[in-house]
């Protein structure tokens, strides 16, 4: 008996009509009678609805702000049951209706204001938007068929572009070119235009003569317009099947959540599906008459933040317990670094540093408007098959946000950000590359070294500033990509060669280094226990492949350590103790001088210098590894742990190789002079020889290979010779 006592009139049906009159009238009068019920159980929820004892939260953020109102749909469902249905179902109907509701309510609310003549007036009040948001899960967007059109559908993405700002007329205004009489006709709100009427309904006057056909004209000063910008959204890089292009969706906003999005940022929205006439599909659809091309209108969208991005960043009761119980444990880390590529062998150190990573350190916004970063970025330097590209695909599969580039294939605009050229409205706008793409998560750059040094320039400032600027095209804007870098790198000549200085191995310029928090030289060492455990670890991997991959077991602690990354990101953001910044601050001073006696000492400088960002690098090593222990605070074993981890990394990286100066005794730096003589005697200006030949000559006669080498790598490094054909030729130089 819902609509009894609505202030309709009630009549009972006697005769006076006949039947089929009747039904017609009857069905309108239902219609336009729960309408109207529908206007007044939006203004009573408006109103009425308190979420406790004496809170009307709608009430107040109309009083607010008048402009816009956010609905729960989870609140209208407690308040009417029949109200979500109706706007799910037909959400084009009854939005207009909420927001008329909402204007009335609105106007009530305020007080009466004096006007010009000094009598009081009812206030003015503009429209009121309504927004949607409700807590149920997005569809996927490869779902949304021809059944969802016109309904109510929730979708999540990134978005890729956004339009300028254009006006869409809701009332345009029209007049007669003959009669000269105006009316106004609504618009439909969207993509969508207005019905013009073919004919003018004025009556002529006996002697004038009759208004043509087509007699509109549009007055646009006189139309009344709101704002409206198109956005294109792409589903997440994890929802795409494998080998599938991303696809996208226009999206159309308008009135106050215009300007509100910028290329990059992940969106919930909800939305209207609805279909639109494409303006070029004439060209291709030649005759199609009856095909649209989709679109959603949005009447709410939410922001993700990092926290929250990828899958519900709701934790259970439960799963909250169970991270806690582990992080309460004393071997958390131990516990953590075996859960990380478990099918890897060996390489404990580096495990512990990618722990850290995909943990990250706590961000900080100073007062003054500086932002330092929280993420940690690291470098594997080494022989080909030390297993550096397994590192990076589990990583891609375990951090919650992650892209995998390799280092030839990407250019400098696809891991920034691009500018194109739109087809249909011939503006630019931007496309995010792998580094936006990839905010708050991991970017993982295989083949390092390959990439052209003028792409890689372009990754600087987002690994240490964290925004990307562009200004191309007309458009100049920054963008944020807040992620870490794991990038992978072989050494110049292939192989790391232990005869060369660290400079020749790691053949990367310093500016790029000294981003990286921990550089990690990977090598391939040849020793015979551990080559037996490594291929019996192998072995064994492969032999059991079959049966591990029928256990559910390994997906699901994969699962759950993504999980707990994801809890400890977004619940943990650790300070260091005070203990623990005295201890790091005598020995980063110590690691400076120890730096400077060493440069003093062999008359150069480290290949890997030692910097403030070093000494921020540790700052973050140490947070994170408090964060996996949920703790609020870095202690001094965290600083040590991390200490360690920066010394057998960074600092062993800066050591590494052959120093032309150490450990030599006069006897040896006597040796070497003679050998010098001997090479320079056997080969003339601008001559050349091969190296092996030379060595061999030397050898025959008595000297050590090992000085000759040594001797050739000194003339080599003052430039007297230079190596050519792949160091099969020594030339020597004028």
């Amino acid at each position: 008996m819902s609509g009894w006592d609505e202030g309709a009139v009630y009549y009972s049906n006697q005769d006076q009509f006949t039947e089929a009159s009747s039904e017609a009238e009857a069905a309108a009068a239902s219609t336009t009678a729960s309408r109207h019920s529908v206007l007044l159980k939006f203004k009573e929820f408006i109103r009425n609805f308190e979420k406790e004892k004496n809170v009307f939260p709608y009430r107040e953020s109309l009083v607010n702000n008048p402009k816009f109102l956010m609905v729960h749909l989870e609140d209208l469902l407690s308040f009417d049951s029949d109200l979500p249905s109706l706007l799910r179902s037909s959400p084009s109907d009854y939005l207009p209706l909420f927001e008329t509701a909402a204007a009335e309510v609105l106007a009530g609310l305020k007080m009466k204001v004096a006007g010009d003549s000094g009598e009081m007036v009812e206030p003015q009040t503009g429209e009121v938007q309504i927004l949607l948001t409700s807590k149920e899960d997005p569809v996927s967007m490869r779902s949304l068929g021809a059944q969802y059109i016109s309904k109510l559908v929730k979708i999540s993405g990134i978005t890729i572009a956004a339009s300028r700002i254009k006006a869409k007329a809701t009332y345009v205004h029209l007049i007669c070119k003959n009669c000269k009489s105006a009316r106004a006709v609504p618009c439909r709100p969207g993509l969508g235009g207005a019905i013009v009427p073919r004919s003018c309904d004025h009556v002529p006057q006996p002697g004038e003569e009759p208004c043509p056909i087509d007699p509109w004209l549009i007055v646009p000063d006189k139309s009344k317009y709101v704002d409206q910008q198109t956005l294109k959204l792409q589903e997440n890089p994890e929802d795409v099947p494998t080998g599938e292009l991303p696809r996208n969706m226009l999206l159309s906003v308008d009135r106050h959540l215009v300007q509100t999005i910028v290329p990059g940022s992940r969106l919930t929205i909800m939305g209207i599906y609805s279909i639109f006439q494409a303006s070029n599909s004439s060209t291709n659809h030649k005759g199609a008459v009856a095909v649209r091309q989709p679109y959603i209108r949005i009447v709410g969208m939410e922001e993700t933040n990092e926290a929250s991005s990828r899958g519900p960043a709701t934790f259970t009761q439960e799963e909250v317990e169970e991270f806690k119980k582990f992080a309460s444990n004393q071997d958390t880390y131990e516990g953590i670094c075996s859960k990380v590529a478990p099918s890897i062998f060996g390489h404990e150190d580096v495990k512990k540093a990618v722990a850290c990573l995909l943990f990250g350190g706590a961000r900080k916004n100073l007062p003054d408007g500086v932002k330092l970063r929280g993420d940690i970025n690291v470098l594997l330097l080494g022989d080909p098959s030390t297993a550096k590209s397994q590192f990076l695909k589990f990583v891609e599969k375990t951090a919650p946000i992650a892209v995998y580039t390799s280092g030839k294939g990407s250019s400098a605009a696809g891991l920034t950000a691009s500018v194109i050229r739109d087809s249909s409205s011939r503006e630019f706008y931007l496309e995010g590359g792998a580094m936006v793409l990839a905010d708050g998560g991991v970017v993982c750059i295989d083949e390092f070294d390959k990439m052209r040094p003028e792409d890689r320039v372009a990754i600087h400032e987002a690994m240490e500033q964290q925004t990307i600027s562009i200004a191309k095209a007309g458009i100049t804007t920054v963008l944020n990509s807040r992620t870490s870098v794991l990038a992978a790198a072989n050494p110049p000549s292939g192989r790391y060669d232990d005869l060369k200085t660290a400079q020749d191995n790691i053949d990367l310029q310093t500016t790029i280094l000294s981003r990286f928090d921990l550089i990690f030289i990977v090598k391939d060492i040849r020793m015979y226990d551990q080559d037996k455990t490594i291929a019996s670890h192998i072995i064994k991997v492969h032999a059991s492949a079959q049966t591990v991959s029928n256990d559910s077991r390994t997906s699901k602690e994969e699962n759950w350590l993504k999980r707990y990354i994801q809890y400890c990101r977004s619940e943990c953001h650790p300070r260091l103790s005070e203990a623990a910044c005295a201890k790091l601050q005598s020995d980063y001073v110590d690691i400076r001088r120890g730096m400077r006696q060493q440069a003093n000492e062999t008359g150069e400088s480290a290949a890997i210098p030692i910097t403030v960002r070093q000494l921020e690098a540790i700052i973050r090593l140490s947070e994170a590894l408090a964060k996996m222990k949920l703790s609020h605070v870095a202690t001094e074993g965290d600083v040590a742990e991390a200490l360690r981890l920066f010394k057998i990394s960074t600092m062993d990286a800066a050591r590494s190789g052959i120093n032309q100066h150490i450990n030599i005794t006069p006897d040896m730096a006597n040796e070497i002079k003679q050998a010098e003589n001997q090479i320079k005697r056997r080969l003339g200006i601008g001559n050349r020889i091969s190296e092996r030949r030379l060595i061999d000559d030397l050898t025959r006669m008595g000297m050590n290979e090992s000085i000759v080498r040594r001797a050739i790598l000194i003339m080599h490094q003052r430039g007297e010779v230079e190596y050519q054909r792949e160091r099969h030729i020594i030339v020597r130089k004028v």
